[in-house]
């Protein structure tokens, strides 16, 4: 095919569709064809030779110039011998483009021709892909070619030669063009110099001078449509094609995308709605949005998006252009229709009221994850492993959106989001927030759909922070919490030996850190809190957790928590552990604690799960007891191939069966009163590293231990509980399970959202933040204390005899038929002993009543 093109001297001329013209170089005319080659201008040229060295042949080569972005497959460099002017192999064969070198919008490719010829006189004939030939040069002296492409033409002698110079100390040199200008005829041959094979030579500068661009606006064309055909990518790909449309997005610049999108007026769109009408083009030619644009470039697929690039022209036709209609896209995508890749590239606009379901890389990338019908939720939270919770996932892959930032700059600052004020401690943007009427750019990048605004949003603050944790009935007597504190790690506890393992990197960064966990447990205010992920050191003065302690004391008083020793120097192996706070005004420890490790039982494998450390504890207001145990099983990040538990894609991860063994042999443990409390009050709480509805929960589900939290949803507006989000998704890694005897003591169980549902750049670290954000990004509250949420669980109704959860006859009841008794003797109950006497009295009586008289007023206030 031909298509028309303007060009030096004529109105118009005919060019090969494929052959690519610089806007700012004069075409190369057909009359030149045949004809001597001083009558046409050449843009694409021989631009630097290496034939001859002294006794050796070393790099010799061809150095092909034109405008950036030429595509030369197919293009030929043929040598020539002068002696009877016969071509000879090999003559290469080229492929790809011209590269873009210094920014000049020219470029240079290497040609290596082993054996050129250095006779008086040989050449090279540079062929085009449709066997025409472009230029034919020869050195020391011309002749005539007598076959091949060049056949009947004379070559140009370029005047100047090789010598024994041509190799110095090993060192290569060439012949080169030099000069300033933008084709052949520009340039003159220079005497050998060292050789700048594969660049822009060292005297040749590529200049415009004051020649105007040629506009091909109104040119010949192709449709955006064409390009991006029906399926995932284009049926175009590694072609050079031209459009022309409208500037929707401008992205342009080191901090935006490297480019700018544009779509077909509604005037030139197809009818094919599996078509999109839009597409990214990666130039640095300043747009502007309404512009109506000419663009030469190279179709390509960039991390599954396809997009014009190598653009050799981009002409600004018109401006202040109306836009194109925008469409209306709606979560969750279609999964039959592949909907979201027939806007790809377009304007668009999502109506729906969207949930932020992840800021996990808000302020790492600029982005954010949105969803429909609220947050996404962790599949096997809801879903039963295997095919249900697989098939949830899938729903979740389609409801899923990102919201960009229209940058390419990672931990870019500002933080645009939430806008206008951007990102700071102050001025969060949690997860449960939502938009409505979103707009901007469908695209697609690093295998997920994503939108680029192009209007600021406005997020509605759906999920604020609490600044104390979800209010309790009151009515209680005892409070425990759970709370996984990430890697508290304190050096050697006197200052130094950072940066740690695996917590923070400096003594200030963990002062960071000390001060929010310090603040988020004040809040807690709980009884006796079971740590998770403190450091494995042992409970000497300078041991971590004894370090936390001190800390606390230090904000609330002296002796206000104490820490529970095991009596060993270590639990486990590794190097993290759980732990056990309590408040001595509160609680009194009843024996000594015990720990289940692999000893114990084997099915529980102490090398990836962490042992579990249980004591029991005597609420001295109620005069009750529990046994609280604290874990933290194997996680799902790292595998366990090596005891024969892989993922097996069932929704629940790597080592399940290893969480599932150990929880089993949790339930059995617990049941047996490991520590000998001889009351059968047992709570289970930490990080299971399992979801609700995992084989893990089952299991201790069916040894009799409930989801406390499934009962008690107060703090999620009674819907989903969650304390983790990963992957966009949330759900339940942390829990309290309380078994029979005590699930009708249990008052209130709560998740208290200060850290899963905050953007990590507001935890403690400073990687990656500028020293700005160091300080903006900061404030020593609990937000973002862990990426984990605690939970806080209320026990023990203050003379609460038969545990059914509150205090009437049938206690008084209870406590008649115990009047009397001594331990030992039947019928005694020990948490009627109020006074430790060892008998029940009247003096306990007394005590019981008041109970009951508080329990009364407290139901008649709330």
């Amino acid at each position: 095919m031909l298509a028309t093109l303007l060009t030096r001297g004529d109105s118009t001329v005919t060019r090969e569709k494929n052959f690519q013209i610089n806007p700012v170089v004069i075409a190369l005319s057909l009359s030149f064809l045949g004809a001597a080659q001083s009558q046409a201008a050449i843009p694409v040229f021989i631009n630097e030779i290496h034939y001859d060295n002294v006794g050796t042949d070393i790099s010799e080569a061809v150095e092909i110039a034109g405008p950036a972005g030429t595509d030369l497959t197919g293009w030929r460099v043929i040598p020539y011998n002068g002696n009877g002017g016969a071509s000879y192999t090999p003559a290469p064969t080229l492929s790809g483009a011209i590269p873009n070198q210094n920014n000049t919008g020219f470029g240079t490719i290497r040609v290596d021709i082993s054996g050129l010829q250095n006779g008086a006189p040989d050449g090279v004939a540079l062929v085009n892909a449709s066997n025409q030939v472009v230029q034919f040069l020869s050195y020391e002296g011309s002749f005539t070619a007598s076959n091949g492409p060049a056949s009947g033409l004379t070559s140009t002698n370029i005047g100047v030669t090789e010598g024994g110079e041509a190799l110095i100390s090993g060192a290569v040199q060439s012949l080169q063009l030099t000069g300033t200008g933008t084709q052949f005829e520009d340039f003159a041959w220079s005497t050998p110099v060292l050789n700048t094979l594969g660049a822009i030579n060292g005297g040749q500068t590529f200049s415009t001078g004051s020649q105007p661009p040629v506009s091909r606006c109104g040119l010949s064309n192709i449709a955006i449509h064409d390009i991006q055909g029906t399926g995932a990518s284009s049926p175009l790909l590694g072609t050079q094609q031209e459009i022309e449309a409208v500037v929707t997005g401008s992205f342009q610049g080191s901090a935006g995308l490297g480019g700018f999108y544009a779509q077909e007026p509604d005037a030139e769109a197809d009818a094919d709605a599996t078509t999109s009408e839009g597409i990214f083009v990666a130039s640095a030619t300043a747009v502007n949005v309404g512009d109506r644009v000419h663009v030469l470039g190279t179709v390509g697929e960039t991390f599954g998006l396809t997009r014009l690039e190598g653009a050799t022209a981009v002409n600004v036709c018109s401006t202040g252009n109306a836009l194109p209609a925008i469409a209306n896209v709606t979560l969750p995508f279609d999964p039959g229709t592949n909907n979201a890749e027939w806007r790809e590239g377009m304007r668009v606009n999502l109506p729906q009221t969207l949930t932020v379901s992840e800021n996990f890389n808000l302020a790492r990338f600029g982005e954010l994850v949105v969803s429909s019908n609220g947050r996404l939720i962790t599949p096997t939270q809801v879903a039963a492993p295997g095919a249900p919770a697989v098939a949830f996932a899938a729903q979740n892959q389609l409801n899923r959106l990102i919201i960009d930032d229209g940058s390419n700059i990672q931990n870019p600052d500002p933080v645009i989001y939430p806008q206008p004020a951007g990102l700071s401690a102050a001025n969060t943007l949690r997860e449960g927030y939502t938009l409505t009427d979103a707009q901007g750019i469908l695209t697609f990048d690093f295998g997920a759909y994503r939108l680029e605004p192009t209007q600021a949003l406005s997020f509605v603050p759906a999920n604020v922070r609490s600044a104390t944790p979800p209010p309790l009935p009151g009515i209680g007597s005892l409070k425990v919490a759970s709370f996984n504190i990430l890697n508290y790690f304190n050096g050697n506890g006197t200052g130094g030996g950072f940066p740690t393992s695996r917590g923070a990197t400096t003594a200030a960064e963990f002062t960071r850190q000390r001060d929010k966990i310090i603040n988020a447990i004040t809040n807690l205010n709980a009884d006796i809190v079971g740590l998770i992920e403190v450091e494995n050191d042992g409970y000497t003065a300078t041991s971590a957790i004894a370090d936390l302690v001190n800390g606390l004391n230090a904000v609330n008083g002296p002796d206000t928590y104490r820490f529970v020793n095991p009596g060993v120097p270590v639990i486990g192996t590794d190097e993290i552990a759980v732990g056990l706070i309590y408040k001595p005004a509160k609680v009194a420890l009843v024996g000594a604690s015990a720990i289940l490790d692999a000893s114990v039982n084997p099915n529980f494998i102490d090398t990836l799960n962490r042992p579990a450390l249980a004591q029991t504890f005597r609420d001295k207001t109620s005069n009750k007891r529990v046994t609280v145990a604290v874990n933290h099983l194997k996680s799902k990040g790292s595998d366990c191939n090596a005891v024969g538990d892989p993922d097996i894609l069932d929704g629940q991860g790597n080592c399940n069966q290893t969480r599932t063994s150990a929880a089993i042999a949790l339930g059995d443990w617990l049941n047996g009163d490991p520590t000998g409390s001889g009351e059968a009050n047992y709570l289970i709480i930490g990080d299971l590293n399992s979801y609700a509805q995992e084989d893990p929960i089952s299991a201790l589900n069916s040894l009799g231990f409930a989801n406390t939290l499934a009962n008690f949803t107060a703090s999620n507006g009674g819907g989903l509980n969650y304390s983790f989000v990963f992957n966009g998704e949330s759900g339940t890694l942390d829990y309290a399970l309380a078994n029979p005897e005590l699930s009708g003591q249990v008052l209130a169980a709560e998740e208290w959202h200060i850290n899963a549902d905050e953007p990590r750049a507001l935890d403690y670290n400073v990687e990656f933040k500028s020293a700005g954000q160091v300080l903006s990004f900061y404030n020593a509250d609990p937000f973002r204390a862990s990426d984990h949420d605690p939970l806080l669980v209320e026990l023990f109704v203050p003379g609460d005899l038969d545990k059914d959860g509150d205090v009437d006859n049938l206690d008084f009841n209870v406590f008649r038929s115990a009047l009397g008794k001594c331990n030992g003797s039947a019928g005694f109950i020990r948490e009627a002993d109020y006074d430790n006497s060892q008998c029940i009295t009247n003096a306990d009586y007394r005590t019981w009543y008041r109970l009951f008289n508080a329990y009364l007023s407290n139901i008649a206030a709330q």
